[in-house]
């Protein structure tokens, strides 16, 4: 039977203990050296000398809270104290009774606590003697077996009758973790903690029987190591005396296979490698290739680390200080950044930047090494056709190396650089392989923690690496390795953006770089403007910067030859001094609404561009001709435009058989550039209609958009880079699909709010808003057709659409 009293609360001082559980009955010695456990000693000295003792839950907290600390503890008795000349007390107590904690202050500079001791009483019982007798035999055998205790001391110390005080005693010197001694100090049942004891000592009898075995095992294998020592000593003496260096060659190589962080795999591969060098004549070829292969396993870094650089203030403003705009890319990587603080070991993220030349991908990813506090490698991957250059060759060849890959994290030295795959739209591929196949395995994060070069032959994780890929376009990336990429879009810069990055880095960068200093050369708003629209049309900035860079050249030849205090205000009105005539005029200047002739929008690789259709009349038997070289897809839209305007002919105000006496010939300028895709469909079917009706369009409005043969308006694709565009050349109305209106969520809010933007479902709409005056009656068209202009260099428009 198990009774359990409950006494008063009695209130004592309370000291915190670390790495240690006092149980009652016993005493143990400990040093006080914390200033708040000193003053709780001072007072227990000063009263009754009795002071409760109770562990906390981290050792490493020097002045714990009182959440951090158990709730059971020890009232103890203060056998002895000695004041240290360190300051410090060493301290005797011996425990008397357990406690539980009620309340806890910390008025006084210490704890104090209100306890209620927890006395039990058991009286005799078969089980009772049963488990003690078990538990004395079990801990007879754990003294036995452990070599830290002295077996006599122990049994004397256990020899007692009374359950609880046995249990007691041999909690207190049983070597287990501070967590399972307070275990058995909050279970107040004898029996229940002499049970508990038995289930304990049965597993540490078995892990002292488990490590008997091992270290007899290794005291031989230490016999055999010493024997071997002492034969490989006596080798080496007997080669120093043959005059053969190279066996301190070979020592030095083995003691850098071992401290290298290999895992298990290469580290025998490694080995192997090194037995088979060790066996070879010096002078050998196959020596060389041995030599050179150690030396690139030895060189790739296998567990060295950049320390990484989490705090996300400080990424932001390195990336904002680096560039302007990209919110949603500095977004992601903030993103990326913050699951690093949350996650200990994340996966390797893959990245894609995708955008015209020039918007400033590769720098955003240097950018990122810098806030991430990573090493940055790059390797370019245009024209890249072999796949030797992603996995390297095989050691059978004559002159092999590792691959691209691998070299690069040579060249970092740590397994988690920011690296760059630049230019990887630009791979192609022959007979010796695919690039862009072999690529997969290295930007799969469930493949790349094993990946394997043809050199090295051992798998290499690159699952810590930060993969950033740059590219123009997407089109020409196959698409499993698209489908391993994270792709962010990055458009080109409005005006607005341009003239922000000109004015906070390209200039300052150019001051410094031609020696001229912020007063010898001064940059009105005005001038920077200028320099954008007539001077440069572009996605990027690149152009922009070499201009810039060429005005600062011509102030600074200046500055040389009239001397250093010549200071020049570059203007609108002297821009022309620095960078000739205007290379570029307004789109809008001497523009008026003539028949036939409509302004389309397309995308080109190197952004938005503006595509003009011309349509013109003559004499014939019904023959659609298309010149401007179109390729297929803005062939067929071109048929079905005429195809709809057949079908429609008496809405449109057409003679059903318009189409017998009439040729047709639709053309698109610039016609050495190639030009494709579906998106100027409701251009086309525009110009046509015009030319028909003799109704000009308006030449204040662009449009794009697919065509159907029931004259539906289907979605397009790079709406933000079009409407840039339009902008850029100053079209502020455009015509869009209803379709493409979620996509108005990425265009920045100035250029929004200076257009006007139009969605339409059907080409009757177009036409109503396209049309200088609305359309007439049915009417017998008149042969011919007004010429017309258009300028815009377009590249092929490739966009995918519904």
């Amino acid at each position: 039977m198990f009774n359990r009293e409950k006494s008063d609360v009695k209130h004592v001082p309370m000291m915190p203990v670390r790495d240690m559980v006092i149980f009652p009955e016993m005493m143990h010695p400990f040093i006080v050296g914390r200033e708040a456990s000193v003053r709780a000693l001072e007072d227990a000295l000063a009263g009754d000398k009795k002071i409760f003792l109770v562990t906390q839950h981290d050792a490493s907290v020097d002045d714990p809270k009182p959440e951090e600390i158990y709730q059971v503890g020890t009232l103890a008795n203060i056998v002895q104290s000695v004041k240290l000349p360190d300051g410090n007390i060493k301290v005797l107590v011996e425990g008397s009774e357990r406690a539980k904690i009620v309340q806890i202050t910390n008025d006084e500079g210490f704890f104090r606590a209100s306890i209620r001791v927890v006395t039990s009483k058991s009286e005799p019982s078969p089980q009772l003697q049963q488990a003690s007798e078990r538990v004395t035999g079990l801990f007879e055998q754990y003294v036995k077996l452990s070599q830290s205790l002295n077996y006599d001391t122990m049994i004397a110390a256990v020899r007692v009758e009374d359950p609880g005080k046995l249990s007691d005693a041999i909690s207190a010197n049983l070597q287990i973790p501070v967590e399972e001694k307070q275990e058995l100090l909050e279970l107040f049942e004898p029996l229940e903690r002499l049970n508990r004891i038995a289930d304990i000592l049965e597993v540490e009898i078995e892990k002292l029987n488990v490590d008997r075995s091992i270290n007899t095992r290794v005291k031989r294998q230490m016999e055999r190591a010493q024997k071997e020592y002492y034969l490989n000593e006596k080798l080496k003496a007997i080669q120093k005396e043959l005059g053969r260096g190279e066996a301190n060659e070979i020592e030095q190589l083995k003691k850098k296979i071992e401290i290298s962080g290999m895992p298990e795999g290469p580290q025998e591969k490694a080995m192997q490698e090194l037995k088979r060098l060790e066996m070879m004549p010096p002078m050998s070829a196959e020596s060389t290739v041995s030599r050179n292969y150690l030396d690139w396993l030895l060189a790739v870094p296998w567990k060295k680390k950049s320390k990484e650089i989490r705090d996300i203030k400080r990424a932001e403003t390195i990336l904002s200080e680096d560039h302007y705009g990209l919110e949603k890319v500095k977004d992601r990587i903030l993103e990326y950044l913050s699951v690093r603080q949350l996650v200990k070991n994340p996966k390797g993220s893959i990245l894609c930047f995708l955008g015209p030349p020039g918007v400033g991908k590769t720098s955003l990813a240097m950018s990122i090494g810098r806030a991430t506090g990573r090493k940055f490698v790059r390797v370019s991957l245009g024209g890249v056709r072999d796949e030797a250059e992603i996995r390297g060759h095989r050691r059978t060849y004559i002159g092999a190396l590792p691959g691209q890959i691998i070299q690069m994290m040579r060249k970092a030295g740590t397994t988690n650089p920011v690296f760059v795959l630049d230019e990887v739209d630009k791979m192609s591929m022959d007979f010796r392989g695919d690039p862009s196949a072999a690529l997969m395995e290295v930007l799969d994060p469930e493949l790349n923690h094993a990946f394997t070069d043809h050199y090295l032959d051992v798998e290499y994780d690159l699952s810590k690496v930060m993969f950033i890929c740059t590219a123009n376009v997407l089109h020409t990336i196959p698409q499993p390795l698209q489908d391993r990429m994270e792709v962010l879009r990055i458009a080109g810069y409005t005006e607005h953006e341009k003239h922000q990055i000109a004015t906070k880095y390209l200039i300052p960068k150019q001051i410094e770089a031609t020696g001229l200093t912020k007063d010898q050369i001064i940059f009105t708003p005005e001038a920077v403007s200028s320099t954008i629209r007539h001077y440069t049309r572009e996605a990027g900035v690149r152009s922009l910067n070499r201009e810039l860079a060429n005005i600062s050249r011509k102030v600074a030849r200046k500055v040389v030859t009239e001397g250093k205090d010549v200071k020049v205000e570059v203007t609108p009105a002297n821009l022309n001094e620095f960078l000739g005539i205007l290379k570029y005029r307004d789109f809008s200047a001497e523009k008026k609404n003539e028949i036939g002739l409509t302004t389309g929008l397309a995308w080109t690789e190197v952004g938005g561009e503006v595509l003009s259709t011309e349509a013109m009349l003559m004499e014939g038997k019904g023959r659609l001709t298309l010149t401007g070289k179109l390729g297929d897809v803005m062939q067929e839209s071109a048929q079905a435009a005429m195809s709809y305007i057949r079908s429609r002919s008496q809405s449109l105000g057409l003679p059903k058989d318009f189409y017998r006496h009439l040729d047709i010939h639709m053309h698109v300028p610039e016609g050495a550039i190639p030009k494709d895709g579906p998106s100027a469909g409701i251009t086309i079917c525009t110009s046509i209609v015009s030319a028909l009706t003799q109704i000009p369009v308006r030449c204040d409005i662009a449009m794009t958009g697919e065509i159907t043969l029931r004259g539906k308006v289907l979605p397009i694709g790079g709406v933000k880079e079009k409407l840039l565009a339009a902008h850029r050349l100053g079209l502020h109305t455009v015509i869009l699909p209803k379709d493409n209106e979620k996509d108005l969520a990425d265009i920045p809010m100035e250029i929004r709010s200076q257009m006007s933007i139009h969605f339409v479902e059907s080409m009757d709409e177009v036409l109503q808003l396209a049309l200088e005056h609305p359309l007439p009656s049915p009417v017998i068209p008149p042969v011919g057709g007004v010429e017309t202009k258009f300028g815009s260099d377009v590249a092929q428009d490739n966009e995918l659409t519904n």
